[in-house]
């Protein structure tokens, strides 16, 4: 985070403490309709113009430790194998035989020489090309380069994978834009995956998502933990370009450090803003990471149905050297799990309430802005004209979304 971005973002903590109400000419935030949240029409064009289009993370590098290891990854649906190849590039493919769909693999992750059906015994290599067919007397002119598993677009950021499953994706450095490169001094690189975990919740998606975009529930919700070293008055937003934004919440106390992590490895390269404060990326569409100098998490958000979702958490360090995990580590997410359970308890009942006749819609307020800004973004995803009245959200926030200087091109 270069000098111009610090000195900013402290100046819009000072004014955010001190001000009144919104900016001067803010405009106020139209509700967000309630029909978003239970119309299934809508949960289809969000699963088919969003989930299916976008770059989702999938796994990180260490769960593809050497050439030939595998991943297979199915959030969505459609089963994607993800595989290290004998060059190390890291490529995806549909999890699908093209003879008569048989699976590659079966289990979640491994090593394989060659992706054999377990089927009818098709054989493919590392890039996806039919390498050997059984009895191939009975397959008169048959041309095997035809018949390659179907790719997924496939890239990393540091050693983070992830996957995109619209063949005409825009490259993640295009489509992450200022997030990858504020995100740098954190060495996506380096970190080595820590912790993973899973949560079931019967809600829809957005109806947890929302509550991770702002710091306005923090002193309803959170009194024991989260407000007692954090000021959500103070909390500065920066909408960017492909729905992605971020948020900076000063601490109560400028020394405060989560006792949580002391004791562990940290990031020299981590600036002020971060170590000072808590910062919070939303990577659009499903990840909220609030990082720091010795670790973070990805919270990932993932449909299931129209009214349940999966949440993943997935933990990320700073090499700690050779052996197990250190121990503050167990500190650090039991910490962190009381903080989700806080975040997740009213999850079920917020969805028998928008299920319900009496929810009427969403006012947002200001402090809210970044929800309303995800869901602009989606709506330009599915498109204008694939949305009526009682669906679509009133687009205001244009003006107020910033595309930073890119920090790399004005060293």
């Amino acid at each position: 985070m270069d000098a111009t971005t610090v000195e900013k973002i402290k100046t819009a903590m000072d004014y955010e403490r001190a001000r009144n109400g919104p900016p001067e000419g803010f405009p106020a935030l139209k509700p967000i309709p309630s029909a978003r949240y239970v119309d299934p029409s809508f949960n289809k064009l969000e699963m088919e113009r969003l989930w299916k289009r976008s770059w989702l993370y999938a796994c990180h590098m260490d769960e593809l430790p050497e050439q030939g290891s595998y991943f297979l990854w199915n959030k969505l649906g459609s089963p994607i194998l993800i595989i290290r190849g004998k060059d190390d590039v890291v490529r995806a493919f549909y999890n699908t035989c093209r003879h008569r769909g048989g699976p590659l693999v079966k289990e979640p992750t491994g090593r394989r020489t060659l992706f054999v059906c377990g089927y009818h015994g098709w054989s493919y290599d590392h890039l996806g090309n039919l390498v050997a067919i059984r009895d191939p007397r009975d397959f008169p002119e048959f041309d095997k380069s035809c018949l390659g598993l179907i790719p997924v677009k496939c890239d990393t950021f540091g050693k983070w994978v992830f996957i995109n499953c619209d063949e005409d994706a825009a490259p993640l450095s295009d489509y992450l834009g200022p997030v990858e490169t504020e995100m740098a001094e954190f060495q996506p690189q380096n970190l080595r995956l820590a912790h993973k975990a899973e949560y079931d919740i019967n809600c829809n998606v957005k109806v947890l998502l929302d509550a991770f975009l702002e710091t306005y529930h923090l002193k309803s919700i959170h009194q024991q933990t989260v407000d007692r070293f954090l000021d959500h008055l103070g909390t500065t937003i920066e909408l960017w370009p492909n729905g992605h934004s971020r948020m900076v919440t000063p601490n109560r106390r400028p020394e405060w450090k989560d006792p949580g992590s002391r004791g562990l490895p940290q990031l020299d390269t981590v600036g002020e803003i971060a170590r000072d404060n808590n910062v919070s990326y939303n990577i659009y569409p499903n990840i909220v990471c609030p990082p720091s100098p010795t670790g973070m998490p990805f919270i990932v958000f993932w449909p299931k149905t129209l009214n349940s979702m999966r949440l993943e958490c997935i933990w990320f360090s700073p090499d700690w050297g050779d052996g197990p995990l250190p121990e503050i580590w167990e500190t650090r997410i039991a910490n962190f799990e009381r903080i989700l359970e806080e975040d997740t308890q009213f999850a079920p009942q917020i969805q028998e309430s928008v299920e319900s006749d009496g929810f009427k819609g969403i006012p947002l307020s200001y402090q809210e802005r970044r929800i309303y800004h995800w869901h602009e973004e989606l709506d330009r995803r599915i498109g204008k004209g694939n949305l009526g009245d009682e669906l679509r959200v009133v687009p205001l926030l244009e003006p107020y979304i910033e595309t930073p200087r890119d920090a790399r091109a004005a060293e």
